[in-house]
């Protein structure tokens, strides 16, 4: 029996939704390499490295561009209602987030460069003792993240949720420490403040992370639990535009 026009017209629109989803994995996994790349050039004293990470920037910028076209293009043909609506309009804030999480890559790139290309000393290990411990929390929040868009896991999602207070808790630490190193010695000052600027981009990754898994439960379950920790938001959104 010949598919009809409405099956038909529903398996294309499966299709696109298929499509759409795994077009934001790809930009994901891409990110998660970004932030790899950046630590690791971090680690290595690699300036070269660290501007690879910059340069690639721009190929995520261009997966967020089709990204929105593709989801503005299936609103306008498809008019999807329900939980098709709801993934749509999800995927498209999640390449947001996974965008600014780019931003953050490319930030501890180019703290990376300052650090090391002066004619200075480099920054002694105890500065850089926080970087290591945060990149890795924040990475396993990402690489959970999008484990929890591919398999649609909630309960996998409020996992990565609830592990932004623990990044949260290092970032506080970190500043604690490295405001100790600027006040015993004003030597380290300069290096010490390019570090607060990296530690304070691994937290903000922790925070997008963290919106990315609750997107991941208002796709799947339609249950918006942004609510609880608005203001929080709000004070990541401005952040965002004041650091753009």
């Amino acid at each position: 029996m010949a598919m009809s026009q409405d099956a038909h017209t529903v398996k294309q629109f499966d299709v696109q939704l298929a499509n759409l989803r795994s077009l934001v994995l790809e930009m994901g996994g891409l990110v998660e390499k970004q932030i790899e790349n950046a630590i690791q050039a971090l680690n290595d004293e690699n300036l070269t490295a660290a501007r690879e990470v910059i340069a690639r920037d721009h190929v995520i910028n261009g997966l967020q561009v089709k990204s929105d076209e593709d989801s503005v293009n299936l609103i306008a043909l498809r008019q999807p209602l329900g939980s098709d609506l709801r993934m749509v309009m999800s995927l498209s804030n999640i390449t947001t987030d996974l965008e600014r999480i780019g931003d953050g890559a490319k930030k501890i790139a180019r703290m990376t460069i300052q650090i090391y290309e002066g004619v200075g000393s480099p920054p002694s290990a105890r500065l850089l003792r926080d970087i290591m411990p945060m990149s890795k929390l924040a990475i396993e929040m990402l690489h959970n993240s999008l484990d929890a868009l591919a398999r649609l896991n909630t309960e996998k999602a409020l996992q990565v949720t609830k592990r932004d207070g623990d990044l949260d808790e290092e970032f506080q630490a970190a500043l604690r420490r490295l405001m100790t190193y600027m006040m015993e010695d004003s030597r380290t000052i300069g290096h010490a403040i390019n570090v607060i600027f990296a530690v304070k981009a691994l937290e903000r990754i922790g925070d997008h992370c963290k919106n990315i898994a609750e997107h991941i439960v208002y796709m799947v379950e339609g249950k918006n639990i942004r609510h609880r920790n608005i203001d929080t938001r709000r004070d990541v959104a401005a952040q965002d535009t004041l650091e753009k």
